[in-house]
Order: structure tokens, then sequence, then C-alpha cells
């Protein structure tokens, strides 16, 4: 991610040759690569180095912000509450920036986990809960409560 973009690379070795835009014909069976690439992302390019090209791609997202994801309430607090749960758990270095998501999703994990085996001793239903929690993310989502 970069911004609200998602940016995708390709390394190739071969630094002979760059891609171009070619004008295919229908009934040939190469040269569309390219052009459907320019088509379906928003921008693309060439990073050439020493042993090899990078040939890259940047689609939008509907991402508005870079924090990685849209500006809702919601998110932002179970980040905080991410944030704070992947800290205590596997604490970190002083100075290193937010969450990685990989780690985040991980403490998502972790959290679930506990608040299930929390809901168990406390005689709850954990499935219960969780379809529960289901029906609530899925009415959010279509905007209903």
């Amino acid at each position: 991610m970069s911004d609200t973009r998602l940016r995708i690379e390709l390394r190739d070795p071969d630094t002979r040759a760059l891609p171009t835009l070619l004008s295919a014909e229908c009934e040939a069976e190469s040269g569309r690569g390219m052009t459907l690439v320019d088509a379906v992302t928003d921008r693309w390019g060439v990073i050439l180095r020493a042993d090899s090209k990078v040939v890259w791609c940047e689609l939008t997202t509907d991402l508005t912000g870079p924090n990685g994801h849209t500006n809702s309430p919601r998110v932002a607090h179970a980040e905080e509450y991410l944030t704070l749960y992947g800290t205590a758990r596997h604490p970190r270095p002083t100075g290193s920036g937010r969450l990685s998501v990989a780690v985040a999703e991980e403490a998502a994990i972790d959290l679930i986990s506990d608040v299930l085996h929390w809901l168990r001793a406390h005689g709850c239903d954990p499935d219960e809960v969780l379809d529960r929690a289901q029906t609530h993310f899925e009415a959010g989502l279509s905007g209903v409560g």
C-alpha cells in the first residue's frame, strides 16, 4: 500500500526489452499484456536496475486515508484496541511505528480467542456470540445499524 493506492511490482531479470503498449490485432496471440495493465490501472512504469527491471502498476482503492482504511469510527477503535493488545502481548522496541497489518491480524486472532475463552468461562456460548457478532458486522457493511 502506498497512501490510498495498491502497488503491484514484478521483477524481471531480462533488462534487454522494456514493456511497451502495442496495438494488437484481434487474432494476435501476444501483445496485449501492457494494454490490459494500462486499461485497468491508474498508472504504471518501469524501474531499471543493474541486474533486472521492475515493472509496477498502481490501483486506486476505496481507502480514504494513508492509515490503510476508511474513516470509520469502528475501524479506528478496533485499530486502537489491537495496537494496545498487540503491544501488551508482543512488546516492541521504543520508537517503532504502528503495528503492521500482519502483526495486527495476529493480535486480532489472539484477542478474539481470548474473548471466546472469557465467554465460555462466564457460561456464555461462544458460537452464539460469534453468530451475533457476524450479524452486527454484516449489518454495518450494508449501512443498517
